[in-house]
């Protein structure tokens, strides 16, 4: 069995707070896009893992989809798999390939082996593996907080609209992001932000890392002023980079931004 996993980004982000636990509170709202990873269990005689497709950091056996399949594993006897990852999603972009590629394996196999698993069980499995993979269980629009790990339906519909990712070449790690972080609280939640008009988002609905990471990676910085240059309604960093998306009333062409970014079109 095979699924399409499928990329986020994150429209605002505001970070509220530090926790005991070593976590940042955030609030922020996630929103599926059209950028797609393929993960695939196949049986198996051993368990193993293969990743094709953009380099991922680490070794394929310490792979987040392998650490899914051990954490259903042990409530559940399941048989020896051979899990495939063909990678799409850039790594490092504040996209959330990596905990949507495990989400898609908790649902693969609840479904391979008809494990009976209810949406709300299957998002307990997966706030185990990182703090924004349980969103992808639903897959659709929610307001984030707590972790990024506690939702509420939220309305939001970009489909009538262009959406563009353009990927620097380097990526920004997301412990490197919350290092620079400065917290201030702006006394107005995303989740009221985000039901503003759209043309209100460029003064209104910040991302609260790019202050710290444009500082550090001024390219980013160029990327997100070029795109409003081209004449996005809106553009910003999606989590903690490095990644910039950008909403625009009809399709575009960014030719100067291919030249040493990868652009990802109509997402």
């Amino acid at each position: 069995m095979l699924a399409f996993a499928n990329a986020k980004i994150n429209l605002g982000l505001q970070i509220t707070g530090k926790r005991a636990d070593g976590y940042h509170n955030i609030e922020t709202v996630f929103y599926p896009v059209k950028l797609y990873d393929v993960v695939e269990s196949l049986d198996a005689d051993v368990l193993s893992c293969t990743v094709e497709g953009i380099e991922v950091p680490g070794a394929a056996a310490d792979n987040i989809c392998l650490k899914a399949y051990q954490l259903l594993k042990q409530d559940f006897d399941l048989p020896p798999q051979h899990l495939c990852l063909l990678k799409n999603i850039p790594v490092g972009a504040g996209l959330g390939g990596g905990s949507a590629d495990a989400a898609f394996i908790i649902k693969l196999l609840n479904d391979k082996f008809k494990l009976g698993l209810s949406i709300p069980k299957m998002e307990d499995y997966a706030r185990q593996l990182g703090a924004d993979c349980a969103f992808f269980i639903r897959n659709e629009p929610r307001y984030a907080e707590g972790k990024g790990d506690e939702f509420t339906e939220i309305q939001v519909d970009l489909s009538s609209y262009f959406l563009v990712l353009v990927k620097p070449v380097f990526h920004v790690s997301t412990a490197e992001a919350y290092a620079g972080i400065m917290i201030a609280d702006t006394g107005t939640s995303v989740k009221d932000l985000i039901h503003l008009p759209l043309r209100e988002w460029k003064a209104n609905l910040k991302n609260d890392f790019e202050t710290s990471v444009f500082l550090k990676y001024p390219e980013i910085a160029a990327v997100k002023a070029h795109l409003y240059q081209q004449g996005a309604i809106y553009a910003a960093m999606s989590g903690s980079g490095s990644a910039v998306y950008a909403i625009f009333e009809k399709p575009v062409q960014l030719l100067e931004l291919e030249r040493t970014n990868k652009v990802f079109y109509n997402v």
